[in-house]
């Protein structure tokens, strides 16, 4: 049996290995591995080399600290929270609704969570906000002032940090919960207003032994999404 944490030999392995990761070990991540992984982000494309990317890197206690705020704030049912952006439509329409489904009721299912079971649901939703235990999570922040195009960079630069991190051997879990309190995110890491919250990533070593990283979405097949013209 594979080791779930060896390290991808290539791209191309790199890309297919990587999945989101829900469980972790407690093992720390070297300071040094997370510092190589967010270097070679500067590698990724932008248009005009705008590079909109901004990150901060939380281990240990400011990990806990922040971690925590925002969970608490989910299990409270805190109001007056909302994301800094719009990430699904609403309503959700097909095909994308029936994919988004299959997902969740296959994660949950590969949880023993039926349908309807809120409170586990809930539970387990509440790992989000923890970056699922891993010992490091990044958070991701750009300009509110650019637009769309800066976004699209700012997901190559999300790729490039994943693949960076199977390469070390380390999975992650890219994470748009977390950008459902940015003002707790901003008050935490004392950032301004103008600091729109993108997304989380829970990074550090899988828990092979945890049922829930046995899960992998089905992936839609290359005729379904690709034209070649000659």
């Amino acid at each position: 049996m594979k080791d779930i944490n060896a390290p991808a030999s290539g791209v191309f392995e790199a890309a297919r290995s990587r999945r989101s990761i829900r469980a972790y070990r407690p093992d720390p991540v070297p300071p040094q591995t997370l510092r190589e992984i967010v270097e070679l982000g500067r590698h990724a494309p932008s248009g005009s080399n705008i590079q909109p990317w901004q990150v901060h890197v939380l281990t240990g206690a400011t990990l806990r600290r922040v971690g925590h705020a925002i969970q608490k704030a989910f299990l409270d049912d805190e109001p007056g929270h909302r994301r800094d952006y719009d990430y699904y439509t609403d309503p959700v329409f097909e095909p994308y609704l029936a994919r988004r489904r299959a997902c969740g009721w296959g994660l949950y299912g590969t949880l023993g969570i039926g349908k309807g079971d809120h409170e586990k649901s809930k539970a387990f939703r509440a790992q989000n906000y923890v970056f699922f235990g891993a010992p490091a999570g990044l958070i991701f922040t750009i300009d509110r002032k650019l637009e769309k195009g800066s976004w699209l960079d700012y997901g190559m630069f999300l790729q490039t940090l994943m693949l960076a991190a199977r390469a070390k051997g380390l999975h992650t879990c890219a994470e748009a919960s977390i950008a459902s309190y940015p003002d707790i995110v901003r008050r935490e890491l004392g950032l301004a207003d103008d600091r729109v919250v993108i997304c989380g990533m829970a990074m550090g070593y899988a828990d092979g032994d945890a049922i829930v990283n046995g899960f992998q979405p089905e992936r839609i097949a290359l005729g379904e999404y690709t034209v070649f013209l000659d």
